[in-house]
């Protein structure tokens, strides 16, 4: 899900340099923040009025389906909700890697009924880019919590890693590098003890919109210092690589959300341009084979997180571009729109750009991460900064 905000490319073009908006410096006078602003707003009321009809919607006409609620408002310090995870005693932590604004330091908070409370607010900060960007994670099946870090943000250079927080009674401990040299770490997701991480930027010599799954066990992890991977060629820790095909989003990253049926078939799907996938594995967890799977019905042009109910084999997923979370029935393959709006600032829980889902019995989490790419529905980020819920029939 990290990409890019629209309204910061523009202001820095206008300077003179490609660089990502969540790496532009807060304005230092007064002065510099009117000016600044003044960019902001002209760009924006210009995307206002962008046609829609790249994603197969007339401008003007996206629809609003389904009524998602607000479960409550963040502070403009934690501007970017993303990854959720649900650890075995009901415990739900949601990371905040403030990417559209990463003045602010990222954390993970805890969600407590329909609030939150702080869980790790000083994450350590990768040497090189000074920075934390927790992004997806997950209760690992030794206890303890594993983040993935999205550094692609702050730094081209393979320094993205999965971090693991050391749980003692309940409470988090040391945070430590597990594995180093990812180019973009995103999803993950526990299968046993066995462990699986998407890279959306896992370039290869030759294809440089290349995305892979890796695949951990637990003993390797447990060893001591972090796994060194060996950016751009197929590490042993490489499970399946993937293509994107590049659309008017001008976004290329890949694999991004992650999770596993009934019968234990892995999933992926694309950020830059919604092909879903599904990876055979062998009994011992290695890959076996990969399809792209043929879905029907609603069409989906981008796919961010997403998550399985393993009772129902329905995935339900974040479509980020259409500012809609789908249901894709993995009996059928078939797909049906279960909430959209136009674009919002997420005002009283409607969708504003959902990156990430979670599923707690029959009430569905989702974040509003609010960092949008050009051609997305969401045109700009901006507060509020919000989790919705939508309660499942």
């Amino acid at each position: 899900m990290p990409y890019p905000t629209y309204n910061s490319l523009a202001t820095l073009l206008l300077s003179g340099a490609l660089l990502s908006g969540c790496n532009s410096n807060p304005p230092a006078t007064q002065d510099d923040a009117v000016n600044k602003e003044a960019v902001v707003n002209t760009d924006s009321a210009t995307l206002k009025t962008a046609s829609a009809d790249t994603m197969g919607v007339p401008a003007g006409s996206i629809p609003t389906v389904g009524s998602p609620q607000l479960l409550f408002t963040l502070p403009d310090t934690h501007n970017t909700p993303d990854g959720l995870a649900l650890s075995p005693d009901g415990r739900i932590l949601l990371s905040v890697p403030n990417i559209a604004d990463n003045s602010q330091p990222a954390a993970i908070v805890e969600i407590v009924g329909n609030t939150y409370k702080p869980f790790a607010p000083n994450l350590p900060l990768e040497p090189t880019t000074k920075k934390a960007a927790p992004m997806d994670l997950a209760f690992g099946p030794d206890g303890n919590v594993y983040y993935t870090e999205n550094q692609y943000e702050n730094s081209k250079k393979y320094v993205s890693r999965l971090m693991r927080i050391n749980m003692k009674n309940g409470k988090p401990g040391n945070i430590e590098t597990v594995v180093d040299s990812f180019a973009l770490s995103n999803g993950l997701v526990w299968k046993g003890n066995l462990l699986y991480i998407t890279d959306s930027q896992w370039d290869m010599p030759g294809n440089d919109k290349g995305s892979a799954i890796l695949r951990f066990t637990l003993d390797e992890l447990k060893k001591g210092g972090p796994l060194h991977l060996k950016p751009k060629t197929k590490d042993p820790h490489v499970l399946a690589m993937f293509t994107t095909n590049v659309n008017e989003t001008g976004v290329d990253n890949g694999a991004d959300g992650i999770d596993y049926d009934s019968k234990g078939n892995l999933y992926t799907g694309s950020f830059g341009d919604g092909s879903f996938y599904k990876v055979t594995l062998k009994p011992d967890g290695t890959y076996a084979k990969k399809e792209a799977v043929a879905l029907t019905g609603d069409k989906i042009t981008c796919i961010d997180g997403f998550v399985i109910d393993r009772a129902t084999d329905k995935a339900y997923v974040t479509g980020a571009r259409q500012n809609a979370i789908f249901v894709i029935n993995l009996k059928d393959n078939s797909v049906t729109t279960l909430a959209q709006n136009p674009d919002t600032d997420g005002t009283g829980g409607k969708l504003d750009q959902p990156a990430e889902v979670l599923l707690k019995g029959k009430r569905l989490y989702i974040s509003n991460y609010d960092n949008p790419a050009k051609h997305f529905v969401n045109v700009k980020s901006d507060a509020p900064h919000t989790e919705s819920v939508i309660d499942l029939p």
